[in-house]
């Protein structure tokens, strides 16, 4: 259960199962994942840590600009210039289906990429505070500590958030400590963000992606004009350009309406554009953070409302599609027991409820440091089709109005594309 500590627990004090999971690092073996209780579903793999998951984009694109102390795991080509476009929400099922409304992007999956793999994991949770940090510090959810979009602070036994809110309380450069990739390639290259202003100095961007210039615009062609711009020098660059309407379209009215299809669009015209405008020979990459399903009205449940799905439990936290648990201390194994045995008989097949420890040993988090294992739910529900899961007494009534979303572990929202190409540089970029 967790609790609130006033130092980092020392190793004897930690679950035999949160210690395997850190010595993995080192080659010692993993436990076995638990097995599936009767009647339940076993967990799906784990994300491909350190082979072919977010986490291997920025490093491999570090790599490939000659950037030492980096490894190219995605098989990158050797270049002077990488530009590397993060669409929110783009998911690879997604970009599949909608393929007659992204010409642009159709014409390079034809093309073909050589040995780069033309799909990624996203990080677990599959939501953008932990797939971004993932991304910029490649780094596993369990090293870098940002397991949700929102989680607990064990010190100050209170739920803070990763993203856009965050917690006052919590130092972003404490949370996540570790250098980003931007931080250790800026000496060597020039590292560049192209982003909407309002990141340019968010809790998220400190925490996850500091480092290197921050260069900033409101719109698709502001920014795609800042990126070619920025990138016309001649020295060896690393850039990072981010495009969040896809995102904020899903969410808003599903990702299976005319609105996002147009922001999808927009998104294909924005990749067309860096084409003509980067440098010659620029390699672009276009991945995304996670993918999107949409969730029927009828489909938002407040599981608030259902007092025996929250025997024990102190404090709720995660998203709609991967709730954390957190239990009162002193709760027994045959409580929490009985708490997975509750929601499994309220939800049968249509969620994955497990511990934190089978979490761990699944390696959903990747190796786990000690005090990120505090920040984790004792228990976790993750959805397995149209269903999002509430606490309203903890979120505002606008968060059951929103349609697309994501964090659990289905294809349609832990597979990202990768798509990967040469910049042809025809258009001169004109100030």
């Amino acid at each position: 259960m967790a609790r609130v500590r006033e130092t980092d627990p020392a190793p004897h004090e930690l679950p035999d199962l949160v210690l395997g999971s850190a010595a993995a690092g080192t080659g010692a073996a993993l436990p076995a994942p638990a097995p599936a209780a009767p009647g339940t579903s076993p967990l799906p793999p784990a994300p491909a840590f350190g082979h072919r998951s977010i986490a291997e984009v920025l490093t491999s694109a570090a790599a490939s600009v000659g950037v030492p102390g980096f490894e190219n795991k995605l098989n990158l080509p050797a270049a002077q210039r990488i530009c590397v476009v993060l669409a929110d929400g783009l998911g690879r099922n997604l970009l599949k289906q909608k393929t007659a409304h992204t010409p642009f992007l159709r014409s390079v999956l034809q093309s073909g990429q050589g040995p780069v793999p033309v799909s990624l994991d996203s990080a677990f949770p599959s939501t953008t505070a932990a797939s971004l940090a993932s991304f910029g510090t490649g780094l596993a959810a369990g090293q870098h500590g940002m397991v949700g979009y929102d989680v607990l602070d064990p010190d100050q036994d209170r739920v803070v958030n990763m993203l856009g809110n965050w917690d006052a309380g919590v130092d972003p450069q404490t949370w996540q400590p570790f250098p980003t990739v931007f931080e250790r390639a800026a000496s060597h290259v020039d590292v560049t963000t192209v982003s909407l202003p309002q990141f340019s100095t968010s809790a998220m961007t400190q925490a996850a992606l500091r480092g290197g210039r921050f260069i900033t615009g409101t719109t698709s062609h502001a920014r795609t004009g800042a990126a070619a711009e920025a990138m016309a020098g001649a020295g060896p660059s690393l850039m990072y350009f981010y495009v969040n309407e896809l995102d904020k379209a899903g969410h808003r009215h599903g990702c299976q309406s005319p609105q996002w299809e147009h922001q999808l669009e927009e998104l294909d015209a924005t990749v067309r554009r860096l084409n003509a405008t980067l440098p010659p020979g620029t390699t672009v990459l276009l991945t995304a953070d996670h993918g999107m399903v949409d969730v029927p009205e009828s489909q938002r449940i407040d599981y608030s409302a259902e007092p025996r799905l929250l025997a024990g439990v102190r404090h709720t936290a995660g998203e709609p599609r991967m709730v954390h648990l957190y239990l009162e201390d002193g709760t027994d194994a045959a409580a929490r027991s009985l708490l997975l045995a509750n929601w499994r008989s309220r939800f049968g097949d249509r969620i994955w409820a497990f511990t934190r420890e089978e979490a761990i040993a699944g390696g959903l988090f990747g190796d786990v440091r000690a005090e990120v294992a505090l920040r984790i739910g004792d228990v976790m529900i993750a959805a397995r089709d149209s269903l999002a899961l509430y606490d309203t007494r903890r979120v505002r009534p606008t968060a059951l109005d929103v349609v697309g979303q994501h964090g659990s572990l289905t294809k349609a929202e832990r597979e990202v594309p990768l798509l990967c190409f040469k910049a042809d540089g025809k258009k001169a970029f004109r100030g």
